[in-house]
């Protein structure tokens, strides 16, 4: 399997589960910051290992990581939303 299909495989299983969680009566803006809260513990242990920290440049490459997906999702999502107010819904074909 290649590394965009690994990607969208966790992104698919991430968002199940928060799906589940919010089936369960969750708040999802609860859900969300669980979600954050586990990223910022993940790629913590990533960079750092069990027992270490970010510096300050460490959090601020992980920001702006971060702010770099979110700003492409956007941008994705835009582009769906255009597409099926033009009749030309990507998802139809």
């Amino acid at each position: 399997m290649s590394d965009r299909e690994n990607h969208s495989k966790v992104v698919a299983e991430f968002i199940a589960l928060a799906n589940k969680f919010k089936d369960d009566g969750l708040d999802p803006q609860l859900i969300s910051a669980g979600l954050m809260a586990a990223s910022g513990l993940y790629v913590t242990f990533s960079t750092a290992g069990n027992h270490g920290v970010l510096r300050e440049s460490g959090i601020d490459k992980a920001v702006e990581m971060y702010a770099g997906n979110l700003k492409f999702i956007q941008e994705q999502k835009r582009k769906e939303l255009e597409a099926k107010a033009a009749g030309n819904d990507p998802a139809v074909e």
